[in-house]
């Protein structure tokens, strides 16, 4: 049976996101093996992921700038072999600073995902499939989070950390090659068209226009409260609620199955509902931040916490996906590798901005704020969202300047 274009771009497409969540996580698993090899502390463990991530922080927005004005294919093929070569090439390391070195090359190559994918997408798939493209998108992303350290903790056990980081990193060439045979499905943005009366807009006036940065504050502060959730929902439920250490992981494993569940649902009713994407959003932010508030202040057996974890997930999980379209639609035609490099970049910032300060007020004796801290910061970007939709509607058209 043979496969739509629209499935194959999905395919292609989704198979690079996936890699470039997988290299996140395959790394911690290195850690005690790296810490034995190299004589190093965890601190500068650590550095390797905040290289990493730091780095496709910092070069999604001129990637993106990139993408608009020579086309995003040939970025995206780039990127996914730098990326898979780099952590590859981490399997023949000899000294730390080396292993280091391609944590930077190798969040080069995935600092071209985000703006290179949703430019790719924006261009090949018909606008009533588009919810459903962006989410399988975030679904397969989040699969490569899931099966990142699993995997290469059992292939670590069956034939060490060299050969281990030399298949997995190897594994992208493939996937890279079978994105360039196809390439040709791969179409891109639609180009701006002048049109009388439009705002020429310089691509750094648009990225600070009240949109773009209301748009990058929600997409933060959404991943500010996800942060929190995921790094400490576990010892908030263990020292508040005094759940088991296994029954506070698994609501955490409840919340996470949950969250990538939902995006499929989020990428379906944006395509079926569009009229309804903001209340959509609204609803479910709202829904999620209550869940949370009342695992935090109703004593509840285990099981019913589980419970009300897998809603909260699958309420922001399918809150997600309606969120980038609307990213979408408020990006002027030709700039989408801008807008979401730029824009992006405020989910890994928002992930590493709320750990410290919560781990914080856990050491000094308040760990019952964490959950409601969490629940301010999903109204907070409610606000955010709905400001920046009602400034994308009647704001002028623009067009950015290359």
């Amino acid at each position: 049976m043979a496969l739509s274009r629209s499935t194959r771009v999905n395919i292609l497409i989704g198979n690079g996101h996936f890699l470039s969540h997988f290299y996140v996580l395959c790394l911690p698993p290195m850690f005690l093996a790296w810490k034995d090899a190299f004589d190093v502390s965890f601190s500068q463990l650590g550095l390797t992921i905040a290289l990493m991530s730091g780095t496709t922080a910092i070069l999604q927005t001129p990637v993106g700038f990139l993408v608009d004005r020579y086309g995003a294919r040939f970025f995206l093929i780039g990127g996914a072999l730098l990326m898979s070569l780099s952590i590859a090439a981490m399997g023949l390391a000899t000294e730390f600073w080396q292993i280091m070195l391609c944590a930077v090359f190798s969040g080069m190559g995935n600092s071209v995902i985000h703006p290179a994918d949703y430019a790719i997408l924006s261009g090949s798939v018909d606008k009533d499939r588009m919810g459903r493209a962006f989410a399988l998108h975030t679904f397969s992303g989040n699969l490569g989070f899931a099966t990142g350290a699993p995997v290469t903790a059992f292939l670590m056990a069956a034939l060490g950390w060299r050969q281990t980081l030399l298949i997995v990193g190897l594994l992208g060439v493939p996937v890279v090659i079978s994105i360039l045979l196809q390439s040709g499905i791969l179409r891109d943005q639609v180009r701006a068209v002048p049109k009388s009366g439009a705002v020429n807009l310089t691509g750094r006036d648009l990225l600070t226009s009240r949109t773009m940065l209301l748009f990058f504050a929600f997409f933060m502060l959404g991943a500010m409260a996800g942060g929190g959730i995921q790094s400490w929902l576990v010892t908030v439920l263990h020292t508040v609620k005094g759940l088991e250490l296994p029954v506070a992981a698994t609501a955490l494993t409840a919340y996470m199955v949950g969250s990538t569940l939902g995006v499929l649902v989020g990428g379906w009713f944006a395509d079926t509902h569009k009229r309804f994407i903001m209340p959509f959003v609204v609803g479910l932010t709202c829904l999620s931040a209550t869940t949370i508030l009342v695992i935090d202040w109703v004593g509840l057996p285990g099981l019913v916490i589980m419970g009300l974890a897998l809603l909260s997930g699958l309420s922001m999980g399918a809150s997600r996906t309606p969120r980038d379209v609307m990213l979408k639609d408020a990006a002027p035609p030709g700039q989408i590798g801008k807008v979401f490099g730029f824009v992006s970049a405020g989910l890994p910032l928002g992930g590493a901005l709320t750990p410290v300060p919560f781990g914080y007020l856990i050491d000094r004796g308040y760990p019952q704020l964490v959950l409601v801290l969490v629940a301010v910061l999903l109204m907070l970007s409610l606000l955010c969202a709905g400001s920046a939709r009602v400034s994308s509607r009647s704001a002028p058209v623009v067009a950015a300047a290359e």
